[in-house]
């Protein structure tokens, strides 16, 4: 199983908005892919600025290449993130996981 990870930020004013966004279009999309898991979604307000956590468990890396694309490395984002997002990270992390309960 592999653990895939992303983080972004948007200004606490519209986090309700993107909350809901995560909510009702990505996480869908994400489990529309044979392979995915799980989603959860992690959020962290920090004064002016909220912090969210994408952190998706999946199969194996051809599920995730099925959701992302051939470069797996490269954070995938939707058109609406443009309303939201302060900065765009390039990147997704992945991570092989070893152990669970």
């Amino acid at each position: 199983m592999i653990a895939r990870m992303w983080h972004g930020t948007v200004p606490t004013s519209k986090a309700e908005a993107y909350r809901k966004f995560v909510n009702d279009r990505a996480i869908p999309d994400y489990q529309s892919v044979d392979g995915n898991i799980c989603v959860y979604i992690l959020e962290r307000v920090e004064g002016d600025i909220t912090h969210f956590i994408t952190l998706t468990f999946w199969k194996d890396m051809d599920s995730i290449k099925a959701f992302a694309g051939d470069q797996a490395e490269i954070a995938k984002y939707y058109p609406e993130d443009k309303e939201y997002l302060l900065e765009f990270e390039p990147k997704a992390v992945h991570y092989e996981v070893v152990g669970q309960s």
